[in-house]
């Protein structure tokens, strides 16, 4: 029933598309022109103002032709960098970018899907409820689509996310993340003729780090530092440094204890410090901490789990619970009261450039949600 070129054509059309983080806009109104002529009602929420992009969230309604409750269906449309530019290879069966982009199947595998899948559903008549589809922006940069989705334009109170790998997997499970930002302050001086009247707060924040415990903590619980900007030349003691990190657990308790050894690292050792300066207030700390998302625990007995399950067993596959180390928009519609789990399309080494989807993947992806649509209406 899928119409596998039709299918692998649109993903090409997508991922061809320029869709960065902030600069969605394109995209957008190509996919609300491809949804309008289906008969969809689509919005452009306002979500773009306020996080200073070119386009908000769209979100697209299919009353459908039976009484059901309405199903949500999301996928994001921005793609990180270097996604400018993207020539779509298929080889084998197999996309790839040519090797020096990503390719966009993170998340533009999904939206070539949620296509695909009303293409058919129209093109054979089949009965389906409503759906509410919505594609985000800014999810690639802190989920900042979801985050300032307009809730007012959505009703359904469950559905699914299309952003992950696994095929015969649901994400029921994600962590709680919070992101904290260090800057250190020191004192300049000439390295060379006078270092001893500097503070050197690349030094500092050195040893704050190396008092720290990162990768993983446990079973539960991450730790990262990813960015160190800091200094101005090789001649001068630099007085400022930028430290970002983050904290990711399944359990609150555990992501609060390791997020404040975080602040307390820092803190101690600029305390310390300041104790032998004879400079005063020197050195200094500014410390942020920010929640980025908060963690997604789904029942498995929920009804989103159970459909998905039901639906792969009919079509003879296998469907298992499983948990992430990842954020998704669905932690935040968790957050906002919409049940979400996240299902895969088969897309691989996302965020590099050597990410690829392959189209068997993609189709199975289509049957299982063909399926999902077909029992949700029935049930």
């Amino acid at each position: 029933m899928v119409n596998r070129d039709r299918l692998a054509e649109t993903f090409k059309f997508l991922v061809e598309i320029d869709s960065v983080s902030k600069e969605e806009g394109t995209i957008s109104r190509e996919i609300k022109k491809i949804l309008e002529s289906m008969g969809a009602e689509t919005w452009v929420d306002g979500a773009g103002v306020k996080i200073g992009g070119d386009t908000g969230n769209l979100i697209a309604k299919f009353k459908g032709s039976k009484q059901a409750p309405p199903l949500l269906l999301n996928a994001h449309m921005d793609t990180v960098e270097p996604g400018k530019g993207v020539t779509a290879v298929l080889s084998d069966g197999v996309f790839t970018s040519d090797g020096t982009t990503i390719l966009g199947a993170d998340d533009k595998s999904a939206i070539a899907i949620l296509l695909e899948t009303i293409k058919i559903i129209q093109a054979n008549d089949l009965p389906y409820g409503p759906l509410e589809l919505v594609f985000t922006v800014c999810e690639e940069i802190g989920l900042l689509g979801a985050k300032h989705l307009d809730l007012d334009l959505i009703t359904a109170e469950f559905g699914y996310s299309l952003d992950a790998t696994d095929t015969e997997g649901i994400v029921t499970r994600a962590p709680s993340a919070n992101r904290l930002e260090f800057k250190v302050h020191g004192k300049d001086a000439h390295a060379g003729a006078a270092p001893e009247k500097g503070i050197n707060a690349i030094s500092l924040a050195s040893k704050a780090i190396a008092g720290l415990e990162l990768g993983r903590i446990d079973h539960e619980t991450t730790c990262n530092i990813g960015i160190i900007e800091g200094g101005t030349a090789t001649n001068i003691v630099p007085n400022l440094v930028t430290v970002e990190g983050e904290v990711r657990s399944h359990d609150e308790e555990k992501l609060n204890k390791i997020t404040n050894a975080m602040v307390s690292s820092f803190k101690g050792v600029v305390d310390n410090h300041k104790k032998m300066s004879s400079d005063h207030g020197l050195p200094g700390l500014e410390t942020k901490i920010q929640k980025d998302f908060s963690r997604t625990s789904i029942p498995d007995d929920h009804p989103a789990v159970k459909l998905a399950c039901r639906a792969a067993d009919n079509l003879g596959r296998k469907m298992i619970t499983k948990t992430s180390g990842g954020g998704a928009d669905a932690n935040i519609f968790f957050e906002k009261g919409i049940m979400t789990g996240v299902l895969g399309t088969g897309m691989r080494d996302m965020h590099t450039v050597r990410e690829s989807v392959g189209l068997d993947d993609m189709v199975r992806t289509t049957e299982l949600l063909l399926e999902i649509i077909r029992l949700h209406t029935l049930d």
